[in-house]
């Protein structure tokens, strides 16, 4: 249960920072003297997963600074040193943002949609992925949506306020509806965060009954594909596991923001986690199960084409990414 230590420290996290006004996230925004980030030429990959096919979408990269606060409980010289190690930037961060299309059959199903049209410019280019894989967005017959985050739900409705994905359901995890759309808990958040609550009003309120469908984490949600509970990052993140034909890809969501960090160091907290406490517990489970099990791995905010492996590596684990085909 999310406590007001809870509410406090999300209130300084940047998810919840919204300008005035808006549904923009200011964590989505590029920080304009530190360059912009390129993007690649071709924005989608595919993968097979036993009988069925797994797209990663790119719908774009944020460039933000790397502070004393984007690692809760780690001194920032020893996060530069970590990144420095892999060759990484050491003065900023890149978030990449990458829904999974799955093609199963005659079924085409989306998990998590993006910013939509509410990110910074080089954000928002899902659906151009989309149409570039061969698909529209009336082609969707099912979204899964992990957690509420803006970055995660910002695709479901353009700025007309029109469903993007108008013929499809949206499979959204019970615990995480019942939190943001609670008025008690948006009326006692702290300032900085009603823009998140309102940012989900905005895409859930009006949205048909028909349309919207509410899930148990731990429930079989499409043919192959079972959700699994996650919570921490926020009060119903979910996962979502799929199987077929003796092969294993799971999409974990937020389960770790920029791997090279919060994989190689399960127990470091990242501002975004709700519950900083869940989220190291339930990251560090996740990983030994995945890694156990050999199974492929896909995340949102993970390095385009953010298809890979995790292996044990020192107390923590690397990310080993796959390429796909574009």
């Amino acid at each position: 249960m999310l406590t007001r230590r809870h509410f406090l420290g999300a209130s300084l996290a940047t998810p919840f920072a919204y300008a005035a006004g808006s549904f923009v996230p200011a964590w989505a925004q590029n920080a304009p003297n530190l360059g912009t980030p390129t993007l690649p030429a071709v924005g989608f990959r595919r993968m097979k997963v036993g009988d069925v096919e797994v797209i990663s979408l790119l719908d774009g990269v944020a460039r933000r600074p790397l502070g004393e606060e984007f690692v809760k409980n780690a001194p920032l010289a020893e996060v530069r040193a970590l990144l420095a190690s892999q060759g990484l930037p050491t003065e900023y961060i890149d978030v990449p943002f990458n829904p999974f299309l799955v093609v199963a059959g005659n079924r085409r199903i989306l998990m998590d949609t993006g910013l939509g049209e509410f990110g910074g410019p080089t954000t928002g280019k899902m659906l151009e992925q989309l149409r570039a894989a061969g698909f529209q967005p009336g082609d969707i017959d099912t979204v899964l949506i992990t957690h509420y985050h803006g970055d995660h739900i910002g695709g479901l409705r353009n700025k007309a306020g029109e469903f993007v994905f108008a013929k499809a359901k949206v499979l959204v995890p019970a615990p995480e509806h019942a939190f943001w759309m609670d008025d008690a808990k948006m009326a006692a958040a702290p300032e900085g965060m009603k823009g998140a609550f309102n940012n989900v009003r905005r895409v859930f309120s009006q949205m048909p009954a028909d349309m919207l469908v509410r899930f148990e984490p731990g429930t079989e949600v499409a043919p192959g594909i079972r959700s699994v509970a996650a919570f921490g990052h926020t009060p119903g993140h979910t996962l979502f596991d799929l199987k077929s034909a003796n092969q294993n890809f799971v999409y974990v969501g937020d389960l770790t923001n920029v791997p090279a960090l919060f994989a190689r160091n399960p127990d470091w907290a990242v501002t975004f986690d709700m519950d900083a406490e869940a989220a190291r517990k339930v990251r560090r489970e996740t990983f030994q199960r995945i890694v156990a099990g050999n199974a492929m791995v896909g995340g949102f905010h993970f390095p385009f084409p953010a298809f890979g492996r995790m292996a044990v590596a020192g107390s923590g684990y690397a990310f080993e990414p796959l390429g796909g085909n574009a």
